[in-house]
């Protein structure tokens, strides 16, 4: 099938690039760039590195895909970035690929967007249907869930943890991990309760939104420590799927501690 490039755009000998594919004025495609079937490309769009984007991606100008990390650590060894299908990377969007110092990839899933002057670092791990607003920047080694919104400014630091269908407010400066369903606000960040307006959107019963709001009042509202709370929780609620999910994800732990409420008490 044809593609539609423009006679500005540069193609490096070695790029893959898919079928039906639009790539516009001053675009530069790097020769380990795989492009994907349907993918249009607005100008000066820069793809670098041993990245592959997925089908029917939608660029627009000035993005920065695959380039080095930002990683004093980094001695040019070949990693890769891999974004999935029916991604939109809006004007100014950053997305660096892995290092040898951890998973040497960094991979964004399917149906994402990132909104202007957005940041994807170093291996870092994005779900699928997650939405990044004006300004994010995503610092290295992160493992953002699916279906999560991260408001316009926020910054998220290295090695941080998002649930699924978490919601991180604007201009929020997030240190700790976010349980599923979470929601995220301040600086710096807090759990200010559940995501209940994207609890609803992902079709969540009652019952199991009226469960876990129990189950946060008694893991974070106990005067005994999460880690064993969460051990602790009657059986009804423990078989609950939306708790076992923001179960499982504290039992896992990670580099960061827990954001939790700013006091007891927390109205979820």
């Amino acid at each position: 099938m044809s593609a539609k490039i423009h006679p500005t755009a540069i193609i490096e000998d070695g790029a893959s690039i898919g079928d039906d594919v639009s790539i516009g004025a001053f675009c530069h495609i790097g020769k380990d760039v795989k492009l994907g079937n349907e993918s249009l490309l607005h100008s000066h769009v820069v793809l670098a590195g041993h990245t592959k984007i997925g089908a029917r991606a939608k660029i627009f100008p000035f993005a920065s895909i695959g380039h080095e990390p930002q990683d004093l650590k980094f001695a040019g060894e070949a990693s890769t970035l891999d974004v999935g299908d029916d991604c939109v990377i809006r004007e100014g969007v950053t997305m660096n690929p892995g290092t040898a110092g951890d998973i040497n990839r960094t991979v964004v899933g399917n149906k994402c967007v990132f909104l202007t002057s957005s940041h994807v670092a170093h291996d870092c791990i994005v779900g699928d249907n997650t939405i990044f607003s004006n300004n994010v920047m995503l610092a290295g080694h992160c493992n953002i869930g699916s279906n999560v919104i991260l408001g316009g400014g926020a910054g998220i630091h290295q090695f941080c943890r998002i649930g699924n269908n978490a919601f991180v407010g604007g201009l929020a400066a997030l240190e700790n991990d976010v349980i599923p369903f979470g929601i995220a606000l301040g600086n710096r960040a807090y759990l200010g309760g559940l995501n209940l307006i994207g609890m609803k959107r992902a079709g969540i019963d009652r019952q199991s939104i009226h469960n876990a709001r129990n189950a946060l009042k008694f893991l974070f509202s106990s005067n005994i420590p999460v880690m064993e709370a969460v051990d602790q929780l009657d059986e009804e609620l423990a078989n609950d799927p939306v708790v076992k999910q923001i179960a499982d994800f504290i039992r896992q732990s990670g580099n960061r501690s827990l954001c939790i409420p700013k006091a007891k008490g927390m109205d979820s």
